[in-house]
């Protein structure tokens, strides 16, 4: 079953480097131009995949979350930490998912509009390769990916969907 504002309420859309690029709504024209897609991401299946996220593999301290929701896709540029993540097994804010040392860490999101460009952020633990929708589809966990318990894939894909859109929510509210 799948909850509302999980995707079920819009249409899929197909997510095209344009469309990425004009859901961006936390940086400028200029840094959304400049953002790397990969290709997996056109590939992306918006019916069943709420979130995407990813880090940018030609500047790997940037990353980018895309929320595909009843408002469409709404998407953010994040700051990623320069060194590793957390240096004992952590849990992803966004996905709820406990991982490896190193495989949750800080990201910064700049609020949009004035207040980011007076350099206003809001922070969000989250997998340090923002890869919070593969890991709500384990079934079973194992030492290193360890889902949230008791959950169904359905119930964690909109948990993740609700979390990950209030986290966009609080960026946008600047």
């Amino acid at each position: 079953m799948v909850d509302e504002g999980v995707g079920a309420s819009a249409p899929p859309q197909e997510l095209t480097d344009d469309v990425v690029r004009r859901a961006l709504r936390n940086c400028s024209k200029g840094e959304a131009s400049r953002l790397n897609v990969p290709a997996w991401v056109r590939g992306t299946d918006t019916a069943l995949t709420p979130v995407v996220g990813w880090r940018d593999p030609k500047a790997p301290e940037r990353g980018c979350l895309l929320v595909l929701d009843g408002e469409g896709v709404r998407g953010l540029v994040l700051r990623a930490p320069s060194s590793g993540g957390a240096r004992a097994a952590a849990m992803c804010d966004l996905c709820r998912t406990t991982r490896s040392a190193g495989d949750v860490a800080l990201f910064a999101a700049p609020r949009a509009g004035a207040a980011g460009r007076r350099g206003d952020t809001v922070g969000v633990y989250a997998c340090a390769d923002l890869a919070c929708a593969r890991c709500v589809e384990v079934v079973r966990g194992t030492a290193a990916l360890r889902p949230d318990p008791g959950r169904t894939v359905e119930e964690r894909r909109a948990d993740l969907a609700r979390r990950a859109g209030a986290f966009v929510d609080s960026v946008l509210r600047g």
